[in-house]
């Protein structure tokens, strides 16, 4: 237990030190966006290339480790979606954005960091690979969801969809360093030996950064909106996303013991600050998926321990 808390309790007191200096205005509103921005635009675009850019890609890329992540969270979606529709009565776009929260895990900040703390910097291959896929999957997904949600029945411009969803992955920081990354790998570029320092000291910084201003971050919302409807979603990222992702890595593709922790590890983080804003981009259930993003940050405290321990 006590090696499990050395895991994870310098991940969450970086976080816990950023919330913390918003709260007592250490740092203003403006530095605290300033922060985040170096962290989303630069440092973790630039981690991203380091790493995609060295890797394996015919052994980081294996089916099993992928399909047992994407699967898992596709169903957690899909109950969130349901549970927010049938059981909550909540209208079909609400329903969309509150499934999204469910399988939009915090895969970089809070994935990568604990990840290699518990099994080293050589077991981050299946998390870049899961990552570098994330964000084009998962909002392409939501998108393509809530045009159908509000749209009411009508029929939809396939054009337009594929516009939006092509617009929101492009502005995305992190697919340029994803894209570099891969450019970098399969042309065999040697880049020159002062240009790979300077993107090490960078990467170096991206984490430590990133979770600082994500604590900081976390302030601004507030725990309020439909306390039922945040411990499903809570529930469905934390335990049930998880829980699938393990059963699918280790006795439906026989996954490695590597990928299998990957997958169950990234799939185990708590919702990232992206489940808020693509409620916030439609203006629907920005209250529910604000408070579930800062409810199951505090609880994977709990349950981040619980996977790393049934973990071979």
């Amino acid at each position: 237990m006590s090696s499990t808390i050395d895991v994870i309790l310098p991940v969450f007191l970086v976080l816990g030190l950023g919330y913390v200096a918003a709260w007592t205005k250490v740092l203003s509103e403006d530095a605290i966006d300033g922060l985040m921005r170096y962290a989303q635009n630069f440092g973790a675009p630039i981690l991203l290339f380091k790493s995609i850019s060295a890797l394996d890609l015919g052994r980081a890329y294996d089916a099993g480790l992928l399909l047992s992540f994407y699967l898992g969270a596709l169903v957690s979606f899909a109950l969130g979606f349901a549970g927010a529709r049938i059981i909550f009565k909540r209208a079909m776009p609400d329903a969309v954005a509150i499934g999204f929260a469910c399988l939009f895990s915090n895969t970089l900040l809070l994935g990568v960091p604990i990840t290699e703390r518990a099994y080293g910097t050589e077991a981050l291959a299946g998390n870049f690979a899961i990552i570098s896929l994330h964000a084009p999957i998962f909002y392409g997904l939501g998108i393509l969801c809530m045009e159908i949600a509000k749209s009411h029945g009508h029929r939809l411009a396939k054009h337009d969809i594929a516009a939006r969803i092509a617009q929101a992955v492009a502005v995305q920081p992190l697919i340029y360093g994803i894209t570099a990354g891969f450019a970098v790998n399969l042309t065999g570029i040697a880049l020159p030996s002062s240009v790979q320092s300077a993107v090490g000291m960078i990467a170096a910084t991206a984490i430590p950064t990133a979770l600082f201003g994500l604590g900081a971050i976390l302030r601004r919302y507030r725990l309020d909106g439909d306390k039922a409807t945040i411990v499903m979603i809570c529930g469905c990222s934390l335990l049930l996303h998880p829980a699938l992702t393990y059963i699918l890595s280790r006795w439906v593709f026989s996954s490695s013991v590597a990928d299998m922790r990957s997958a169950v590890i990234t799939a185990a983080m708590a919702p990232g600050v992206n489940a808020y804003l693509f409620a916030h981009y439609y203006d629907v259930a920005k209250r529910v998926n604000a408070a579930a993003v800062i409810a199951a940050t505090a609880l994977s405290i709990l349950t981040i321990p619980i996977w790393l321990h049934i973990l071979p």
